[in-house]
């Protein structure tokens, strides 16, 4: 995302909430920080996101149909 448009968001996210945004970061019960704002930008490195089912890696299921027609098969 442009660096622009996130320093606007910033300035908008800091006057409506009179505080930075920064104080909106929150951390899960397994230690993972959750921001307020998500970009394209922090999927950067994440190689699997063009994956298929069924298909190595196998990040989204070892079958092309995995949960089309059996709901919760583990």
């Amino acid at each position: 995302m442009a660096d622009a448009k996130l320093a606007d968001w910033r300035t908008l996210a800091e006057r409506e909430l009179k505080a930075s945004p920064d104080a909106l970061v929150w951390r899960t019960a397994e230690g993972i920080d959750v921001k307020p704002l998500y970009t394209g930008d922090d999927l950067d490195g994440i190689n699997h996101l063009a994956t298929l089912p069924g298909l190595k890696p196998f990040v989204r299921g070892p079958r092309a149909t995995m949960y089309a027609g059996r709901p919760w098969t583990i």
